[in-house]
């Protein structure tokens, strides 16, 4: 079972960061999300690799010296130790991928709460043992997919299950960025280094760093599953060993049909994710760099921009707004709502009660091991020449 801890109702919950120290670009970003609801403090952290850089780091944060450590292990070590009123409740990895496994295996084993960015692990039997792991101790476990908290992703979502577009029979998801449309990777750019690199990065490049979040989209939005697919993977600059761009086929369980790319080689481009869903009954489109609008093409009707914070929409969408209409939102308050819905899952769990309401929105250790298998069995269809590939 996880640990145990008095009463949270009336204190933050403390979180330990393995990872997103000095130099990191995605460890800020989580910090600054947690902060926007003042529901959680770190107190603990082992912020690098590298024992030295990362003490630094922790020091840059303020962490006290007895709970800034240079490794996960002894930070681990550290709060076991503890008394139960003051070890963490949850711990966030934000390391590159090979590590995400064995921190959150043992951080799991161990009773604690966490959250992990995705992809989720390496392997299918990574996931698979962190899913029975989770199962077996009873924690929450969340994974980061951020872009499933965006309140207008979330309107999407709920149009599709009411039954807004009638029956779903096309998806298109485009993820296009350009950041590696030139070899940043032999400058040292650290980010290019480690994504591009398969003993930490994995077996895909694009396919797991941006496609991973594509898939998550279409599955947050539609409720579908994937039932087979076909693939076509390439690294377009020259000596890379993994994918820089990603063109797939899909077919769902449904019956329906959908087309995913993934691409970080489109010069210029800068963060381009965009969704459509097509059903018997009308269309979405959504696009992340105008997050905060929704554009519903009815079968029968004109056109109509649904606006994030408008009184009419679905309380799903209501819930992760945190300013008025007309005030923009965008993605750090996606990656909070998430959170929220994680401290939420927590809080519940620390009572001794379920977390199934409403406020416990968030993409969890499951949805994290359906998008490893994802990008699995991606590789194994570009690897066979595009042949379609069961899910």
């Amino acid at each position: 079972m996880s640990a145990t801890h008095p009463s949270t109702a009336h204190r933050k919950l403390r979180y330990a960061m393995v990872g997103g120290g000095r130099d990191a670009f995605i460890g800020a970003v989580h910090r600054h999300a947690i902060a926007l609801d003042g529901q959680a403090e770190l107190v603990a952290g082992a912020l690098s690799s590298s024992p030295d850089k990362a003490r630094a780091s922790g020091r840059d944060l303020f962490l006290p010296d007895a709970r800034n450590h240079g490794d996960w292990a002894a930070l681990l070590a550290d709060e076991l130790q503890r008394p139960a009123d003051e070890r963490i409740d949850f711990v966030v990895i934000v390391a590159p991928n090979h590590v995400h496994f064995p921190v959150a295996q043992a951080f799991v084993d161990a009773g604690f709460h966490v959250v992990c960015d995705k992809p989720l692990v390496h392997t299918s039997a990574q996931a698979d043992a962190l899913v029975a792991a989770v199962a077996r101790q009873g924690t929450v476990f969340g994974v980061t997919y951020n872009y499933s908290g965006y309140p207008m992703v979330r309107q999407a979502r709920a149009m599709v299950a009411a039954g807004e577009l009638g029956t779903v029979r096309k998806v298109v998801c485009e993820y296009s960025q350009g950041w590696l449309a030139t070899a940043l990777e032999d400058g040292g750019n650290k980010q290019a280094g480690w994504r591009l690199d398969p003993a930490r990065s994995g077996a895909a490049g694009a396919i797991g760093d941006i496609g991973s979040h594509a898939e998550n989209l279409i599955a947050t939005v539609t409720g579908l599953r994937i039932e087979s697919l076909c693939a076509d993977l390439g690294s377009l600059v020259p000596g890379r060993a993994l994918d820089d761009d990603a063109n797939l086929l899909l077919r769902f369980t449904n019956g329906a049909r959908g087309v995913l790319v993934a691409s970080q080689i489109n010069s210029g481009v800068e963060n381009d994710l965009r969704l459509r869903v097509s059903g018997t009954l009308g269309t979405v489109e959504w696009q992340q760099e105008q997050p905060n609008e929704l554009l519903h093409r009815p079968l029968d009707g004109p056109a109509r921009r649904l606006t994030r914070g408008s009184p009419w929409l679905h309380p799903a969408a209501l819930r992760g707004n945190r300013l008025p209409s007309g005030h923009p939102e965008g993605f750090i308050e996606a990656f909070a709502n998430v959170y929220a819905g994680i401290f939420a899952s927590i809080r519940a769990r620390l009572e001794g009660q379920r977390d199934d309401s409403p406020d416990a929105d968030y993409p969890r250790v499951e949805d994290g091991a359906r998008g490893v298998r994802f990008i699995e069995r991606t590789v194994a269809s570009a690897a066979s020449y595009a042949k379609w590939t069961s899910w």
